[in-house]
């Protein structure tokens, strides 16, 4: 296939490009080649370009952010949507595109299946939700996959900021102990318990991708690691396979951070379409930040 990947530098897009390029002539485009949000450039990167299926990895992600820059969050997560579904639409080019946990409210007891009503209690959620509903209502010829909570090795994500946190407070501790400073307390990061999802490696995303094409699957696919933790638990965890069970993870609530975007407390999705769908079922989340950690450190 002639692949046309938007946002191929981010951190999902970067393990699509590598995942798919092997096998696949994958033309890659950020955003120094094209600004998503100009439906021109949309129509023309279509035309020029002449995919046989076009992939949206780019993405407005910075929750927090969107709460105060809510008119380019929209541009980016939904007009940005519009225009490159109406591009794909106008040559029926199948599009897939990554929405988020974020679009439900949290107030589930079940992990969320496809179909559930959605309720965003953020911009960011909401943005992601315009875009998935321009998108359904252009075409047909869609795979909308819903994610959550990823790492990997481009981009900013929880387990990079946990390990630069615990690298910073080893740092000071050795410098204390080599100038010979009174005893410290043992180091100490605070990390929310009571919101509850599923981390998701945008390696592992990246060839789900890759089974659910093979299967010729369209429609809307929830897609995570397997298993759930709270971000506390994630970052015990983290810190475990790291080496660094020095530093102690103090939970704390999340209104004690006091943070611009509400976030929900629960949003677990559930796989079990795409199981079905493929055959497959992801790896649990532990080993993924087992294989996540061992490729960092090489």
């Amino acid at each position: 296939m002639r692949i046309l990947l938007l946002g191929h530098q981010g951190m999902l897009g970067s393990d699509l490009m590598q995942k798919f390029f092997l096998d696949h002539e994958v033309v890659g485009m950020d955003k120094s080649e094209i600004n998503i949000v100009s439906a021109e450039e949309c129509r023309n990167a279509v035309k020029e370009t002449a995919p046989d299926i076009v992939m949206n990895a780019a993405a407005y992600t910075h929750v927090d952010g969107c709460e105060t820059d809510k008119e380019m969050c929209f541009a980016v997560n939904a007009e940005a949507v519009r225009n490159i579904a109406l591009a794909c639409q106008n040559q029926n080019i199948p599009l897939v595109h990554f929405s988020t946990d974020y679009v439900f409210d949290g107030k589930s007891k079940s992990p969320y299946k496809e179909n559930d009503s959605c309720n965003p209690i953020n911009v960011y959620g909401e943005s992601k939700l315009k875009g998935e509903r321009y998108l359904q209502a252009i075409t047909e010829n869609y795979l909308l996959i819903r994610t959550s909570w990823l790492f990997g090795h481009r981009g900013k994500n929880f387990v990079e900021a946990i390990l630069e946190k615990a690298e910073a407070k080893n740092y000071i501790k050795e410098t204390l102990e080599n100038k010979k400073a009174s005893p410290t307390k043992p180091s100490t990061i605070e990390v929310v318990d009571d919101q509850v999802g599923s981390p998701t490696y945008t390696k592992d995303l990246a060839a789900a991708v890759d089974l659910l094409l093979k299967n010729n699957a369209r429609g809307v696919f929830h897609v995570t690691n397997r298993g759930t933790c709270s971000w506390h638990q994630f970052a015990v965890q983290i810190l475990k396979e790291a080496g660094f069970e020095n530093i102690k993870v103090i939970p704390i609530k999340s209104d004690m951070l006091k943070r611009p975007a509400q976030r929900p407390l629960y949003s677990v999705l559930s796989s079990q379409k795409f199981i079905n769908t493929t055959g497959k079922a992801m790896q649990p989340w532990q080993l993924a930040l087992q294989e996540y950690l061992k490729n960092r450190r090489g």
